[in-house]
């Protein structure tokens, strides 16, 4: 069936089915809106160069003197209503513009955000500047943090783990504290705050190293890359470019099992620290990942015998090593999405079509989001509600408290 039908650009379109006249309808309001995000964008950008441009002659002037205020922070928040973290930004951008005025340019064409002006200027100096400055272009308030740290690292570290009791009621006036302590565990009302050292925090930004297949040390990780509810993501202070400060809040059964955790390793680690039991933890779960994965250090060299259906630990290391561990669904700009959070195993072309043993050519890496939209597109949205629903009503548990039998089921 073929229907025409009137773009958002005022183009009739022709196309075959009602699907495909919806698709190209949509996808061209898709590209209409993005040009007019680009464009309010860019005037957003411009306004905030030209605010701070005309702020830092304020200041050089000091007309904020004129109305009465302290400084310009107490202008900025008093006088034109700005929070307490939006005033700060624009205090310390303004007065970085009158010394460096190549930052207005770099914030007019979006190179560096104003999220990451504090950082900046704890480490840009009249001789570094073009060096410096170009480090933190498209970086995250976070990261800006961390490459100051390494720039300009904390003198002495502190190297000292610090539990502190967390005490219900009105006296915890940390929003995230009270959520961790009453609703995501509410056993622990006694819960505890825990200090200290934890090696780099940008590794699990990286891709994976092929070359280090089946190697339990990643050299840190991320819990900012982990899926969990804001206040459960833990405050993580910078201090050199190899250590950072984490804050953390857990349950009371953790220091228990911390303590028995330390206990175990007292004949191989004899005092060892906090962190080090961390690590050493962490390392045991990453290497049980990597062999799930098929990422291990002596992969076997003889084939088994598998179903066609299994896909073999082999071709799953190969296309591991090829993505580089991130999902390759290609995005409208030409780029990969390559998330890390994460592909959870190779998703073949045409799963379901195959038939006899996927090879590395006809498998890739997906994350959830685009697995989901990938086999929708190629089964229908109904076919593949039905499935969901099938499952879950295979998975229902019975009276007696166990799940249903599988049986066949839906693939």
């Amino acid at each position: 069936m073929r229907v025409e039908i009137s773009c958002p650009a005022g183009n009739a379109c022709v196309c075959e089915s009602p699907k495909n006249a919806c698709d190209a309808a949509f996808m061209m309001n898709a590209n209409d809106y993005t040009v007019r995000l680009s464009n309010l964008l860019r005037r957003e950008r411009d306004s905030m160069a030209e605010f701070l441009a005309e702020l830092a002659e304020f200041d050089r002037l000091g007309l904020w003197k004129q109305l009465g205020y302290r400084n310009l922070f107490d202008y900025l928040h008093r006088e034109l209503g700005l929070s307490l973290g939006a005033a700060h930004y624009r205090k310390v951008a303004a007065e970085l513009v009158r010394q460096y005025p190549e930052v207005l340019e770099c914030i007019r064409d979006g190179r560096i955000c104003i999220t990451s002006i504090v950082a900046i200027s704890k480490v840009i100096t009249p001789e570094n500047r073009h060096e410096v400055l170009s480090r933190f272009f498209h970086r995250s308030r976070q990261e800006a943090k961390e490459i100051a740290a390494e720039i300009r690292p904390v003198a002495t570290p502190p190297r000292r783990d610090v539990v502190s009791a967390i005490r219900s009621g009105p006296a915890v006036s940390t929003t995230a504290l009270e959520d961790v302590a009453t609703d995501t565990h509410p056993e622990c009302v006694s819960s505890a705050e825990m200090t200290f050292v934890n090696r780099g925090s940008a590794a699990a930004q990286r891709p994976l190293d092929a070359g280090a297949v089946g190697a339990a040390d990643t050299g840190g990780g991320d819990a900012r890359s982990m899926p969990a509810r804001p206040a459960d993501r833990p405050e993580l202070e910078p201090l050199t470019a190899d250590l950072a400060r984490l804050h953390v809040t857990v349950p009371k059964r953790l220091l228990s099992k911390l303590d028995r955790a330390r206990d175990a390793l007292s004949h191989s680690r004899p005092g060892a620290s906090t962190a080090e039991i961390l690590e050493a933890a962490l390392d045991l779960l990453l290497d049980r990942d990597a062999k799930r994965k098929g990422l291990v250090a002596r992969p076997q060299t003889k084939l088994r015998p598998a179903k066609p259906e299994t896909v073999r630990a082999s071709v799953l290391r190969e296309v591991w090593k090829r993505d580089g561990g991130r999902c390759q669904y290609r995005l409208a700009n030409g780029e990969i999405c390559g998330s890390t959070s994460p592909p959870r195993g190779a998703r073949a072309r045409g799963w379901a079509r195959h038939r006899g043993h996927a090879t590395a050519e006809d498998l890739v890496l997906l994350c959830d989001v685009h697995h989901d939209l990938v086999t929708r597109d190629q089964f229908g949205d109904e076919w593949i509600d039905r499935c969901v629903r099938e499952r879950r009503e295979v998975r229902r548990p019975t009276s007696s408290g166990t799940f249903a039998a599988a049986g066949a089921g839906p693939p």
